[in-house]
């Protein structure tokens, strides 16, 4: 059988890889890059998520490279008054009732060692081999690589991010916008949660603080904690992003007499955008190439991963002609809706929450999220949406 073409190997194109190759599907991955990125990307994984990776034996491994989070919150920096959502009430919804905090190269990792010793040669993994040109017919697509002679492929699934050349090959418009601010990730060894009572793995902060624009989050993983930062009202991206301002935003955060140590930086723009459907002839899109939310929430990358599940015995399916071509318009179908819902619109509604300003709607919507998470049934249907589950379940429903 022909190799299909997945063109990007972060987490979504190495879980797709590996769910084709127990499907008996053969897959070649380009990579751009030289090797797995270690950069600051995303570090949160949702319960479903966990579920699909037991399926490969990885959840486990996985777990133990990063940190259980059995809750989240919502905070006030001036007071510590919060609301925290305990995801123990959906022990029967999941077999993993909380968050991992875990860097995704750890997954990109394990899967590839998981590759190795069980699908050795189902799936050809090539590095520093950047796709110049995609171009389908009726009978395949034909590739382009640096390094490589040009070569035909069954179909091609572009993973390959926000600037995805298989997208452009589709010629499909990414809609949405872009959100004016600027984000600043910066990680420090500091321990937060040695200092503020009650914090959890995951919080996203009000503040009243000058140094910000209303609002941070702490994340924790292994090691460290991942800071979302923003410049202050009337702070250029390029001031906010100096040495001395990130010390003083941190600082903000919690005074102590030494500098802090940040070992890592990276700004970025947060899109909101999605294609109106994920296939189109022998092309089709997975993870960021077809949908780009805010962080807020963490459901870019395990969105993605879904994707990957939900793509690869539907395309096994087409490629072994137990189904026809058509059965690839489900993928859509399914995969579509449920992102520009519950992972776009729900993300959306979460960084405009945090960036609420007025003290008294800020009391207002504490008050509610309190009474939410203080209600079993009330805080299970928000996590049941939050986690991602229910867009999963509603998404199966669609033929």
């Amino acid at each position: 059988m022909e190799r299909v073409a997945i063109v990007g190997a972060g987490p979504v194109g190495l879980v797709l890889a590996l769910k084709l190759a127990t499907l008996g599907i053969p897959s070649r991955v380009l990579e751009a890059e030289p090797d797995i990125s270690e950069a600051l990307r995303a570090s949160t994984f949702h319960p479903p998520t966990l579920d699909m990776l037991e399926e490969f034996g990885l959840a486990a491994p996985l777990i133990a490279q990063g940190l259980v989070t059995p809750t989240w919150q919502i905070r006030r920096h001036e007071d510590g008054a919060r609301a925290v959502f305990d995801l123990g009430v959906l022990a029967g919804d999941t077999a993993h009732p909380y968050r991992l905090q875990a860097e995704q190269w750890k997954l990109s990792r394990l899967i590839l060692a998981k590759l190795a010793a069980a699908h050795a040669g189902m799936v050809e993994l090539r590095f520093s081999a950047r796709v110049t040109d995609v171009s389908q017919d009726a009978d395949g697509v034909t590739l382009q690589a640096e390094g490589m002679d040009p070569w035909r492929a069954p179909y091609v699934v572009g993973c390959d991010g926000a600037r995805s050349l298989v997208r452009r090959a589709m010629d499909l418009p990414f809609e949405g916008d872009t959100y004016p601010e600027t984000t600043i990730l910066a990680t420090t060894t500091f321990p937060f949660h040695e200092v503020f009572e009650g914090l959890s793995n995951v919080n996203y902060v009000w503040t009243e603080s000058p140094a910000f624009a209303g609002t941070f989050s702490l994340l924790r993983v292994p090691g460290k904690w991942r800071a979302s930062l923003y410049p202050a009202p009337g702070e250029a991206v390029e001031e906010a992003l100096a040495p001395d301002a990130i010390e003083r935003k941190l600082q903000a955060i919690h005074p102590k007499p030494d500098p802090y140590e940040v070992p890592d930086l990276r700004p970025y723009r947060v899109h909101q955008r999605i294609v109106a459907r994920y296939d189109l002839g022998r092309l089709l899109l997975a993870g960021d190439a077809a949908h780009l939310n805010s962080p807020a929430g963490g459901m870019g990358m395990n969105g993605g991963i879904h994707d990957a599940m939900e793509l690869a015995p539907t395309l096994a399916a087409v490629l072994r002609r137990e189904a026809p071509p058509a059965l690839l318009g489900r993928y859509s179908r399914r995969r579509q809706p449920v992102a520009a819902r519950e992972i776009i619109a729900q993300a959306d509604r979460n960084r405009a929450r945090m960036r609420e300003r007025d003290p008294a709607r800020r009391a207002a919507l504490l008050a509610d999220l309190q009474a939410t998470a203080g209600d079993p049934a009330r805080a299970r249907a928000q996590l049941l949406r939050s986690s991602m589950i229910a867009g999963l379940r509603e998404a199966a429903l669609l033929s």
